[in-house]
């Protein structure tokens, strides 16, 4: 309740508490005492690690693991109170992903400890893996966030991973690239969890101008700007709320020629009331997340600065508040589009295509892009469809399709396709306007969304849609997140990037 009389949101930091340091170590003594961690084969074998630890340290663990389950993936054996030797068993084709999970499997078993210094020794990784601990000390960070920005208690333990030995520690590139991808999931992670008094358009437009320092190119459309170019869609939406409406553009410049970018382009409503269709009260708090889309393309364009990505790209996000007011929209109103297409707007919660409506035509007719990708919360449906284990792919192009599909698979952001076709796109047609935002039919309900935003891509510019709205926040924490926000769509988006484009 309290948090509701906080009138200087600019003042709050965006960045949380991290309870996790890593440290590169030039090589230490060969026994360090302390806790140490050390790479095994999947057979626990321990016999290369004589010049690590002591006999009877290896005596004393040998004999343990004769009735040990070897298919566990750590093992921790208590030495003394102030010694840990903790072996993580490296597994034969491990795919990168599972590597990352390993990592944060590792610091779950660190995080309620007494304990908080280890040293992991880089020479005793085994297998033919390239950069393993890169890939294992990725997860373990991303694994680490928690928000905790408003907890008056503030954390103060942080856990010390040193990385010691001479051979298979991470490349400074490496190093930099995993750090990027951090601090650009963390930025989303962040954005999506502040409360929605906090974040809401006004205070995400100020927050998105800061990132110009990543030499990121802003440029902020507020009202009045939107209503010369007639983006009345976007605008309807924010017609209830005190606060402003906006659409951000970012653009990163990393290819040495003027090729076309690629884009993307997020769903920003700060908080969903529903409007006039208003919202069942339970769980209505949970609609601070319905900008989470709009989260994952700022959290990718602030990664491609932070790497220097070597490729022209933009950001497009629509930043509106859906509130009820006198002035607020209303079921059976009619609006026209930036692309000059009425909509009769049935359902007022239906909102977040109506915000990318105009956002998706302007993106393709201002900046000409290879492609577009856009990500919202957009429908319940697609959780009724795909629960949380996958976000739902629309698009009409193929090979964009298999690019995303395959993204996704190598860093565990998993998406399943799912159809469009002209059966369905007739179910959004209107007596009274070019469409209507909803089907009153039923059935299909995050397809006739994704049709509904098909028909703002004018131009035949290849096209996909993602719906997160069962991915962008966990209740109860995934292989790499804590419970929380999730920054769905971040490292999916920079891995097709990274594989397909640069």
């Amino acid at each position: 309740m309290l948090l509701k009389h906080i009138n200087q949101p600019s003042l709050w930091r965006t960045l949380n508490f991290m309870p996790v340091k890593i440290n590169y170590l030039k090589n230490t003594s060969a026994k360090p005492s302390g806790n140490n961690v050390f790479c095994v084969n999947d057979k626990f074998n321990i016999s290369h690690l004589t010049k690590y630890i002591s006999k009877s340290e290896i005596n004393y663990i040998g004999n343990l693991l004769r009735n040990e389950d070897l298919k566990k993936n750590i093992l921790v054996y208590e030495i003394n109170s102030k010694r840990k030797i903790i072996l993580i068993s490296i597994k034969n084709n491990l795919k990168t992903s599972d590597i990352e999970a390993l990592g944060a499997e590792f610091y779950g078993r660190i995080n309620y400890g007494k304990n908080d210094e280890y040293f992991i020794n880089s020479d005793t990784v085994v297998g033919k893996y390239d950069n393993f601990l890169g890939y294992f000390l990725h997860g373990l960070k991303l694994k680490s966030y928690e928000f905790k920005k408003y907890k008056t208690k503030k954390e103060t333990r942080i856990i010390s991973i040193n990385v010691i030995g001479n051979k298979n520690k991470p490349s400074t590139k490496i190093q930099l690239k995993f750090k990027a991808l951090e601090e650009g999931t963390f930025y989303a992670r962040d954005l999506v969890s502040e409360p929605g008094n906090i974040l809401h358009p006004d205070e995400y437009a100020k927050r998105l101008s800061s990132l110009r320092k990543d030499r990121l190119k802003i440029n902020i459309y507020d009202k009045n700007k939107l209503k010369k170019l007639g983006m009345h869609s976007l605008l309807g939406v924010g017609m209830g709320s005190v606060r402003g409406s906006y659409l951000v553009t970012m653009e990163w410049k990393g290819a040495k020629d003027n090729s076309k970018p690629v884009a993307f382009v997020g769903k920003g409503v700060t908080f969903d009331t529903g409007g006039y269709s208003l919202k069942p009260a339970k769980f209505m708090e949970d609609m601070t997340y319905d900008m989470a889309g709009s989260a994952a393309v700022v959290g990718l364009m602030k990664s491609l600065a932070l790497r220097k990505a070597k490729i022209n790209a933009v950001g497009v996000v629509g930043l509106v508040e859906n509130m009820v007011s006198g002035v607020a929209q209303r079921p059976g109103d009619i609006v026209k589009s930036y692309s000059g297409k009425t909509i009769e707007v049935l359902n007022t919660d239906a909102e977040g295509r109506l915000v990318l409506a105009d956002a998706l035509t302007y993106t393709e007719k201002k900046f000409k892009p290879k492609f577009i990708i856009d990500l919202a919360t957009l429908t319940g449906a697609i959780i009724v469809s795909l629960g949380s284990e996958y976000a739902g792919l629309f698009s009409n192009d193929d090979k964009l399709s298999k690019q995303i599909l395959s993204a996704g698979e190598k860093v565990e952001e998993k998406l399943w396709r799912m159809p469009l076709h002209k059966n369905y796109d007739k179910l959004i047609n209107s007596k009274n306007a070019d469409m209507q935002n909803i089907n009153y039919v039923g059935g299909a309900g995050s397809t006739t969304a994704a049709q509904f935003l098909q028909r703002f891509i004018l131009n035949k510019t290849p096209w996909a849609h993602l719906d997160i709205a069962g991915m962008a926040f966990s209740k109860y924490g995934g292989s790499l997140n804590s419970s929380g926000a999730t920054g769905f769509g971040v490292r999916l988006l920079n891995q097709l990037v990274e594989e397909n484009y640069e």
